[in-house]
């Protein structure tokens, strides 16, 4: 799991950017810091948002610490079936055939025969945008 997740410093995460809370790979929605009083450093209040399930998460860290961040694969694969809303697709570099869970948000979209860009991260596979 090594490869999939890279460091970066608590400060430099900025909204819209991913962050792992709690094993979770999370979008950033805020980020609020406050100044180093005379016995601290500067903290970090992240507030998140866990990609695979919407859960709300919020930290406060200091602002020197190392968080890991995923990385994130970006790949295309065209939609084999369809049964309720899982879609049976198959990646078109390595032809590999996987089931991926359709968003709410892509269910008039995705049909048989489109290619549908997914994330893998963190081991996970997420349907993202119908190309």
């Amino acid at each position: 799991m090594a490869n999939d997740t890279t460091l970066a410093i608590a400060i430099s995460l900025k909204p819209g950017r991913y962050v792992i809370f709690d094993g979770k790979a999370c979008i950033v929605k805020v980020v609020q810091t406050s100044k180093p009083g005379k016995h601290g450093s500067t903290k970090c209040r992240v507030d998140a948002v866990s990609i695979m399930d919407d859960q709300k998460i919020i930290k406060i860290i200091p602002g020197h610490d190392n968080v890991e961040v995923p990385v994130i694969g970006k790949e295309v694969a065209q939609v084999l079936s369809i049964a309720n809303d899982t879609a049976t697709v198959m990646d078109m570099k390595t032809y590999e055939t996987f089931e991926l869970k359709i968003p709410d948000e892509l269910k008039k979209e995705v049909k048989e025969g489109v290619q549908v860009l997914y994330w893998t991260l963190l081991g996970q596979k997420l349907m993202k945008q119908v190309k």
